[in-house]
């Protein structure tokens, strides 16, 4: 006779045996589907019931990464290193690639310069070691050269240029510096209604990437709302974003790649143009339906929208509301550089 999973409890709460197992197959394949915030809520959910599993804990690490939570990617890379979960090479090889999107040089430094003291690095991977090494301490010392020279350079100038790709070279070049010292003239450029909406954007996850919390107001498209960086989703995954993309995927990935992929491209430059903004109509399914239709139209692909429209489930009048915009949109042209 089978012997019966034990039952989990948790704060008086009864789980289902198997339940860790089957939230992790979920997460994992979420995972490898790209649908990371999905991921992320099973295997968080995976992690209660087992906190020492490998398999959630690496997959955890990886979905926060790919969704851009690189925080909570760094803290739980750290732990699992610490209590030895995991190939421990491989985990700090994750370690240091998170650390770099972080741009936490001098933390690389430390972590390679001990392992190099203990002389716990396999022969094939030093030379490998020594070019993060090398490249972290030039980062580290670039860094420290910009921070004592900067409170002499507190002016951006960005509302003064009128080449959008020199505005865009100052915005780039703010990605290695501390930000806060600009705070007042970024303010300045959001509320502008001359500031170009992809560069607002940028700004935007600059803010967020450096955990300001302040109340800021963006203006773009005619819309005008107050938000704190902090409090924003990552740009890559905003909600009404992944659900548009969930839908394109269910019903283009499989019948028509190449359709799929022209059309995912413009709902990533879209939604990346209108952040912070949630576009109108809320309804993801209006969208998805206009963005399938203007793809065929630039592939020269006839349809009838009332097609569409049923296909999707959404309104016509919807749809070409949605449609309107996206051509607007589409119409702003990305800097150069």
């Amino acid at each position: 006779m089978k012997k019966r999973e034990p039952v989990k409890r948790k704060d008086n709460v009864v789980y289902f045996p198997g339940l860790e197992k089957r939230l992790t197959d979920k997460g994992l394949e979420s995972l490898e589907q790209k649908k990371f915030k999905e991921a992320i809520t099973f295997l968080e959910e995976a992690r209660e019931l087992d906190q020492d599993n490998d398999d959630i804990l690496i997959g955890l690490v990886l979905a926060y990464f790919e969704a851009g939570s690189f925080k909570k990617a760094k803290v739980l890379a750290k732990e699992m290193l610490l209590q030895g979960i995991g190939d421990y090479f491989q985990m700090v090889d994750l370690y240091l690639t998170v650390l770099i999107q972080l741009h936490e040089y001098q933390e690389i430094v430390s972590t390679i310069e001990v392992l190099l003291e203990e002389k716990e690095i396999p022969t094939e991977k030093h030379d490998h070691f020594l070019t993060i090494l090398q490249f972290s301490r030039r980062m580290a010392e670039n860094r420290q050269s910009e921070e004592e020279i900067e409170p002499e350079v507190q002016n951006l100038n960005l509302l003064s240029k009128n080449n959008l790709n020199e505005q865009m070279l100052v915005v780039a070049g703010l990605a290695e510096k501390n930000i806060r010292p600009y705070i007042d003239e970024i303010a300045d450029y959001l509320e502008a209604e001359i500031g170009h909406p992809f560069l607002k954007t940028m700004l935007l996850t600059l803010l967020k990437e450096q955990e300001i919390n302040k109340a800021l107001l963006v203006r773009k498209f005619f819309k005008e709302n107050t938000f704190i960086p902090t409090e924003l989703p990552e740009v890559r995954v905003q909600p009404q974003m992944m659900a548009v993309k969930d839908l394109l995927e269910d019903r283009l990935e499989s019948n028509n790649p190449g359709l799929f992929e022209n059309t995912i491209g413009m709902v990533e430059r879209t939604f990346f143009i209108n952040y912070p903004f949630e576009l109108e109509p809320e309804n993801p399914s209006a969208w998805a339906g206009a963005f399938h239709l203007l793809a065929q139209e630039y592939l020269g692909i006839d349809q009838e929208i009332s097609k569409i429209a049923s296909e999707y489930g959404a309104g016509i009048v919807e749809i070409e509301q949605a449609m309107a915009q996206i051509k607007e949109i589409e119409k702003i042209s990305y800097p150069n550089i």
